[in-house]
């Protein structure tokens, strides 16, 4: 089903709440639809059409808050097994073609003040451009205006407080950085927080931004790899002022994307604005329930779900759904899903059962081949 904004905004923040949302999140891992080809999959299960998920419509806001410009992009090799390029930062990029579709960092462009402020103009808000063409697509703001009055949601998306320096630094050299170098992190989140500041302060004075949104994947099943007080000195501030911003204006939700144990951190996160997270791995002790029962209806969800259970018999499965559709979970607050791409190894047939019996427990008509929904792109 295609859900309107509005009724999506209400499901997600505690309003009259029509029916649950199901969905899938981000589709199947590499592999698994030549598995479930050999396993008699019809067309319309591969694209995911036949399963009838709920979505809503998703528009950009027109602004850019992130890397702008850099090197023309290059690539260096390529293999049946991988593929090498150069990106806009100069990093060597590898991608495994038969294991990932997310290019991995060779090299990273940032070890310390001086190589920072080299890329820093990548990064900067130019006040000498008046019409700032650069980093906001006044056509687009136009257009999401007019898909917003069509049902719509409009995001806005600002670079992650832990993901960007990851991205310049790499995992090790941003840990060691809240503490060899300070002043390092401190001014590239700055750079961020005015960067994203002032596009989006122009773009919302002309549209409203239904939901913030930022990647972080800063977390495994260990914990975060930046505790409370990291995230509130050197985060907290950013999301804080940009979250200020546009929650006087109108938005309503403020969405983290991020795997792993995210628990040590919420609270931090939370002080900050932080009202929306997913996709809430179980197998890294991120129990939705739990967290309901902690937090009310200061927190709201996407996905949940064990996906590994997926591979488990019938009965694990229904186990997992009726735990997770629990009625308490049924209130309003959540997106049902798996929590992140459904991995190889799942049989058709328990994938089938997981959407049939998902859909009773949460009162939803059967499966019709009249009706189809969410095609394979990440909501």
């Amino acid at each position: 089903m295609r859900f309107h904004r509005e009724q999506y905004l209400d499901l997600m923040t505690f309003g009259p709440v029509e029916r649950p949302m199901f969905v899938e999140l981000f589709g199947p891992l590499i592999g698994l639809e030549e598995e479930w080809r050999t396993q008699g999959a019809t067309a319309d299960e591969l694209s995911l059409v036949a399963f009838d998920w709920d979505y809503v419509p998703i528009v950009r806001c027109g602004g850019k808050t992130g890397l702008l410009g850099g090197q023309e992009p290059m690539l260096l090799e390529e293999t049946e097994e991988y593929r090498l390029e150069r990106d806009a930062l100069g990093r060597t990029m590898k991608m495994m073609k038969k294991a990932a579709t997310i290019a991995l960092p060779q090299d990273y462009p940032v070890t310390d003040m001086d190589s920072w402020l080299r890329v820093k103009p990548l990064f900067t808000f130019n006040e000498a451009r008046a019409d700032c063409s650069s980093r906001i697509d006044w056509d687009a703001v136009a257009q999401a205006k007019k898909a917003q009055a069509e049902g719509a949601l409009v995001v806005a998306t600002i670079p992650g407080g832990f993901d960007m320096p990851r991205e310049l630094m790499g995992e090790l050299n941003t840990c060691l950085a809240y503490y060899d170098q300070p002043e390092l992190m401190h001014d590239i989140l700055q750079t961020l927080s005015d960067t994203a500041f002032c596009v989006l302060e122009r773009i919302s004075d002309h549209l409203l931004i239904d939901q913030l949104s930022v990647h972080e994947d800063m977390a495994g099943k260990a914990g975060p790899l930046a505790g409370p007080k990291q995230v509130t000195e050197f985060i907290a501030p950013y999301y804080r002022r940009i979250w200020d911003l546009l929650s006087s204006r109108g938005t309503r939700l403020f969405d983290m994307d991020s795997d792993g144990d995210l628990r040590p951190v919420l609270d931090a996160f939370m002080a900050a604005g932080l009202n929306s997270i997913h996709p809430l791995e179980p197998a890294a002790g991120m129990d939705m329930v739990a967290l309901r029962q902690q937090y009310g209806k200061r927190l709201v969800f996407r996905g949940g779900i064990d996906k590994h259970v997926l591979r488990e018999d019938k009965d694990a499965i229904r186990r997992e759904l009726e735990y997770k559709m629990q009625p308490l979970m049924r209130e309003g607050g959540v997106v049902f899903g798996l929590d992140h791409r459904i991995p190889n190894g799942t049989p058709l047939e328990n994938y089938r059962y997981y959407v049939d019996t998902g859909r009773e427990i949460l009162g939803l008509p059967p499966l019709s081949a009249e009706k189809q929904g969410w095609q394979r792109m990440a909501f």
